[in-house]
C-alpha cells in the first residue's frame, strides 16, 4: 500500500506540532553501521548513559525490577546487554518514590547496564479489559477481575491490584514516574486497543495516543537533563492506513526512538504486514523497538523490517514451564518435563560457553522439575537467556555477512 493510495479522513491526519525545534539527546546516540543487501535488516550501535549496545538486540523483562529466577550477576554471565522494567507494576509496588529514594532502578537492582521502562499504559489496559495479546495467545480472561475504571482524554483511572486504591495514569504522571525510576530509555503514554474493537474506535484511540505523545514530550522536555531518551509509539491496530499515520506522527516529533506497539493482529501474517506497511514511514535515523514481541521466529522476520530491539517475557516464562530453547529444535524448544528426558545424559547445549547449558544433564534437570526444585527454573531460565543472547550475536554477524536467510535455516525447523 503506497501513501498516495490512502484515503485519510480528517480525523486521522497527523496533528499540528507543538514542537518547532528539535529536542536534543546529548548522552544518547544511534548509528547504523551496516545494512543488509537483501532486506531492511541493519546492524547499529545504541549509546546510552549506562553503556552502548549493539543492535539488533533483545531486552529481557524484569517486570518488577527483577528477572524471574535470575540475579543481575547471572544475567551478566549470560552476556545480557539491557533489561526492561514495568512502570505500572513499580508504581504500585514499591512505588516510584521509593525507587528514586534508593538511587533509581540501576542502583536499586544493582544493574549497571542500560535499562528501559514502558509507559505503564499497556498494563493498565490489558489488566483492565484484556488486549489482543490475550486473544492471540489464547489466554483465558473470563475470570480476570477488571481494574480499569475509565479512559478519558485526561488519562486512565484504575484500581490498584495491590490495595484497591484508585489511581490515575496519564502522560504527565507516566513521564514523572519514569523520571523517578531513572531508566535510560523510556516510552510515551499511549492507549493499547484490543483486536476486536472497531476501526472507528481504533482511529480515535490512535489520535488520542498522538495527543498523549505531544503531552508526553512536553512533560519530558520540562524535566529533561540528558539522562533519558524518549520513544514515541506507533499505534493503529491492524489498519495499515492508521499505522502509517501514526508512524508519520512519531517521525515528525523529536522522539529519540520509535516503538511499535498495540494490537498486532491475530496471525503472524497480520503482524509482519504491519511492519511492512510502516517501514517506509519510520524515521530512518532512530532506533526502532518492537514492544512485547520476541519468539526466535519473530526476531528473524522482524529484523528484515528494520527492527533494532525486542522485548518479551518468553525466555523466562517458558523456563518456568520446564521448556528450554534449543537452536534448530522444532517449535524452538524442548519440554524437559517429558519422560523421554528422564535418562538423557546430554546437557542442554554443549556449544554454549556457560555452566547452565553445558554442565547439567537433561536427566538431572528433569529430576529437579519433577521434584519441584527451584534450581531447575534457575538453570533453564539462564540457559534461555544465554540462547537468546547467542541468537542476537549470530543475527548481527549474519546481517554483516548478508547471510541472514542461511542463519534462519540453522535456527528454525519450519
Amino acid at each position: 500500500m503506497t501513501k498516495s493510495s490512502l484515503k485519510k479522513s480528517a480525523e486521522t491526519q497527523v496533528p499540528s506540532g507543538l514542537f518547532d525545534s528539535n529536542l536534543e539527546y546529548p548522552n544518547f546516540e544511534f548509528e547504523v553501521m551496516h545494512k543488509d543487501a537483501k532486506s531492511g535488516a541493519r546492524v547499529g550501535k545504541l549509546k546510552t548513559p549506562h553503556g552502548t549496545i549493539e543492535t539488533p538486540n533483545y531486552i529481557f523483562c524484569g517486570t518488577k525490577a527483577s528477572i524471574k529466577n535470575l540475579s543481575p550477576t547471572q544475567m551478566e554471565e549470560a552476556q545480557t546487554d539491557i533489561i526492561l522494567a514495568n512502570t505500572y507494576h513499580l508504581m504500585i509496588q514499591p512505588g516510584a518514590e521509593l525507587v528514586e529514594k534508593m538511587g533509581g532502578l540501576h542502583k536499586f537492582m544493582n544493574w549497571n547496564g542500560p535499562l528501559l521502562t514502558d509507559s505503564g499504559g499497556f498494563q493498565v489496559f490489558s489488566m483492565g479489559h484484556g488486549t489482543c495479546a490475550d486473544e492471540i495467545k489464547g489466554r483465558n480472561t473470563a475470570t480476570k477481575k477488571e481494574s480499569l475504571l475509565k479512559i478519558t482524554e485526561e488519562g486512565a483511572v484504575f484500581k490498584s491490584y495491590y490495595d484497591g486504591q484508585k489511581l490515575m495514569l496519564n502522560p504527565e504522571t507516566s513521564m514523572k514516574l519514569q523520571r523517578q525510576l531513572g531508566a535510560d530509555l523510556i516510552m510515551q503514554m499511549d492507549e493499547c486497543t484490543a483486536y476486536q474493537v472497531t476501526r472507528d474506535y481504533t482511529a480515535k484511540s490512535m489520535e488520542m495516543s498522538m495527543r498523549w505523545g505531544d503531552r508526553s514530550l512536553a512533560a519530558f522536555e520540562a524535566m529533561h537533563d540528558g539522562s533519558q531518551g524518549l520513544y514515541g509509539i506507533v499505534q493503529g491496530g491492524i489498519y495499515h492506513d492508521l499505522r502509517i499515520t501514526s508512524a508519520e506522527y512519531v517521525a515528525s516529533r523529536p522522539f529519540f526512538g520509535t516503538a511499535v506497539g498495540g494490537c498486532l493482529g491475530g496471525s503472524d501474517d497480520e503482524m509482519y504486514g504491519i511492519l511492512e506497511a510502516i517501514k517506509p514511514y519510520n524515521h530512518p535515523d532512530r532506533p526502532i523497538h518492537f514492544l512485547g514481541i520476541g519468539r526466535i521466529k519473530d526476531v528473524f522476520e522482524s529484523v528484515k523490517y528494520g527492527i533494532d530491539t525486542f522485548d518479551c517475557v518468553m525466555p523466562t516464562r517458558i523456563a518456568r514451564h520446564g521448556m528450554a530453547l534449543i537452536k534448530g529444535a522444532p517449535n524452538e524448544r524442548i519440554n524437559l518435563v517429558n519422560a523421554r528426558f528422564k535418562d538423557d545424559p546430554e546437557p542442554l547445549d554443549v556449544r554454549m560457553d556457560i555452566a547452565c547449558s553445558r554442565d547439567y544433564s537433561k536427566a538431572y534437570i528433569h529430576h529437579l522439575l519433577k521434584a519441584g526444585e527451584m534450581l531447575a527454573y534457575q538453570i533453564i531460565s539462564q540457559h534461555n537467556v544465554a540462547v537468546i543472547n547467542q541468537l542476537m550475536r549470530e543475527v548481527r554477524a549474519a546481517i554483516l555477512e548478508d547471510s541472514l536467510d542461511d542463519l534462519r535455516q540453522e535456527w528454525l525447523c519450519d
